[in-house]
């Protein structure tokens, strides 16, 4: 029993004669697919742009943009690459169908079309479109969107390269304290509630977090994506995260439930980031002694009573509308050198962390 065929798609008419434009939309509309016009290549490229189509199918002689040279802006676009190509074109030499293919169009097929097998290889080309979407939405779920286009635009290797970027660690005061007095269910949902704030605030400034371990976690800014604001993003998005808390433990406190505090830690500089681990189970990280001070920087947050505390480094690429309050020079384990510390000022009513 053949299985069904997969459900109507958008589909995108890139060809300069009318008539065929008309006649192709006539037996794709019979289908129950949506179909759209493009007159030429620019034209079809900005369609795609500006509006989500399954599949595309592409002429290849036409005036501004031929059908080659579309192709190759699309293998260019990291967010078009992925739309499926169907080639129609009277030209029906080898090196044409060669040369098209090789630029990534699904198929190839010669003028006048033959409807039967222009609709076998649009089915087709809509399920491996799908299953791709599937795919990216799958990988979505355990990385970050940034890391998600990283692997499927990229690929997957073990190894890194040097990048600047700011690390911040973060996790929960007293947590064992809390858990320990607590039904599991409940403190699942406590976690759940934490991780869904402070991952709101942290890619809301592009960040990506990479690593969650009880009620502590590990974000980066300035990777995968090279950003130049990577320190104010991070700095910002700790301001947000205290912020969040403050608001969420008014809810706790109305509920007559538990609240909690928080200790952030950033630290900037030049790191080694990548995928480590082995080929069948990695994680995208970044290492390097401004990890271990981000890290070092968290823990002091306890010591100091402070929400969020920050290195030099990080201090010079923030606004001066961000006031921080120096707290001295403090030797950090493992290094050889005192790290100058700072402390990102908050509103007093989320200030107290101690």
């Amino acid at each position: 029993m053949s299985a069904p065929p997969p459900a109507p798609g958008t589909i995108l008419i890139a060809d300069d004669n009318r008539v065929n434009r008309l006649m192709l939309a006539r037996g794709l509309e019979q289908e129950g697919h949506t179909v759209a016009f493009a007159e030429h290549g620019v034209e079809a490229l900005d369609l795609l742009r500006g509006q989500p189509f399954e599949l595309l199918l592409l002429d290849v002689l036409m005036p501004e943009l031929d059908g080659y040279e579309v192709l190759a802006k699309l293998k260019d676009d990291p967010h078009l690459r992925e739309i499926p190509v169907i080639v129609t074109s009277a030209l029906d030499e080898l090196d044409s169908v060669v040369r098209c293919l090789e630029m990534g169009a699904e198929d190839y097929l010669t003028k006048p079309v033959n409807p039967v097998l222009l609709n076998a290889r649009i089915n087709a080309s809509l399920e491996k479109k799908r299953l791709r979407d599937q795919q990216r939405e799958l990988i979505s779920k355990f990385a970050t969107k940034e890391v998600a286009e990283d692997l499927l635009t990229s690929g997957f290797s073990l190894g890194g390269r040097y990048v600047e970027a700011s690390a911040m660690f973060c996790d929960i005061r007293s947590f064992t304290t809390i858990s320990e007095s607590r039904e599991p269910a409940e403190t699942i949902e406590l976690l759940n509630d934490y991780y869904l704030l402070m991952m709101d605030a942290i890619t809301g400034e592009g960040g990506i977090v990479n690593q969650m371990i009880g009620d502590g976690l590990m974000s980066i800014f300035g990777a995968p994506v090279p950003r130049d604001d990577h320190r104010q993003a991070a700095v910002l998005a700790a301001r947000q995260m205290v912020e969040l808390i403050r608001l969420f433990n008014e809810e706790q406190a109305a509920r007559d439930k538990v609240q909690i505090q928080i200790g952030v830690g950033i630290a900037s500089g030049r790191v080694v980031a990548g995928y480590t681990g082995t080929q069948n189970r990695a994680t995208y990280t970044c290492v390097g002694d401004t990890v271990n001070v981000a890290a070092r920087l968290e823990a002091h947050t306890k010591e100091l009573g402070r929400a969020i505390l920050i290195d030099e480094n990080t201090r010079q690429g923030i606004d001066d509308g961000i006031p921080v309050e120096a707290q001295g020079e403090v030797l950090m384990k493992g290094k050889t050198e005192p790290t100058r510390v700072y402390a990102v000022l908050v509103d007093a009513a989320v200030a107290e962390t101690a």
